[in-house]
């Protein structure tokens, strides 16, 4: 059939030309953190469930962390408390002052609470709900790596059909999209890092639970679909681990 040239408006010509890529290019969300008194850091996590991360997203992120920091620095602001007159007492041996004795037996009551939390009775609970919130992020963080290996997969065949074809228009577009979904792969992976982090820190706390340590290997890039698809068969070992590490705790709540 022959091709009819039909006259529009520049107008109209505008609106069905295709934006550059620089336009519609995802944003990378910087990192984000608050130095502790206690001298480490909160580090900003990036939440996966509410799409791409954004500076105002990782924001709010770390100010949702700081409220239970506050709430758990208050045994050690109670340590604190009581070293104080300790210091007082060991200063005035053999004979203490007698205002050191008081005010060391007042800080020493609200310490008592705080020396059960090294004892499995105590800490097997919390350790239970870290893991069972830990499987959940690694989960989560499974079926969004899939969906995008979904994505992914066809849109490297439709590219290379389109260059094939000499179809360049169709190139500029789906490697625009290309790089949106290697963009969204390297964030959500990104947002694993505090996981690591956590089980790091974690790791003495398992033990008193009697649950062996978990660490998070290395993901390597979002290059494409292989590097892709081997990070999900790693987490998928760390889940593996962190399901029989729940089962020996007695298994999530339900």
């Amino acid at each position: 059939m022959p091709n009819i040239d039909i006259a529009v408006s520049a107008d109209l010509e505008q609106l069905f030309q295709l934006p550059p890529c620089a336009d519609i290019t995802l944003p990378a969300a910087s990192g984000l953190s608050v130095q502790l008194p206690t001298g480490g850091s909160l580090q900003a996590f990036a939440d996966i469930s509410k799409g791409i991360p954004t500076d105002c997203s990782m924001t709010f992120s770390l100010m949702l962390q700081l409220a239970p920091f506050i709430a758990s620095i208050q045994c050690l602001l109670n340590v604190l408390k009581l070293l104080k007159p300790l210091i007082d007492i060991v200063k005035g041996l053999p004979f203490p002052p007698a205002s050191a004795i008081t005010e060391f037996a007042e800080a020493a009551v609200g310490l008592a609470p705080c020396l059960l939390i090294p004892t499995p009775l105590v800490m097997i609970p919390f350790i239970l709900d870290l893991l069972c919130l830990i499987l959940k992020v690694l989960n989560c963080f499974l079926g969004q790596m899939e969906s995008l290996i979904k994505i992914m997969g066809p849109l490297s065949l439709q590219l290379t059909a389109a260059q094939q074809s000499g179809n360049d228009e169709l190139v500029a577009t789906l490697q625009c999209a290309q790089q949106n979904a290697q963009t969204q792969a390297g964030q959500i992976m990104n947002s694993l890092g505090p996981v690591g982090a956590l089980l790091e820190v974690a790791g003495p706390l398992f033990g008193i639970a009697g649950v062996p340590a978990i660490t998070l290997p290395a993901l390597g890039s979002a290059s494409d679909i292989a590097a892709l698809n081997s990070v999900v068969q790693t987490i998928q070992l760390v889940v593996t681990d962190v399901q029989a590490a729940i089962n020996l705790l007695g298994g999530c709540p339900a």
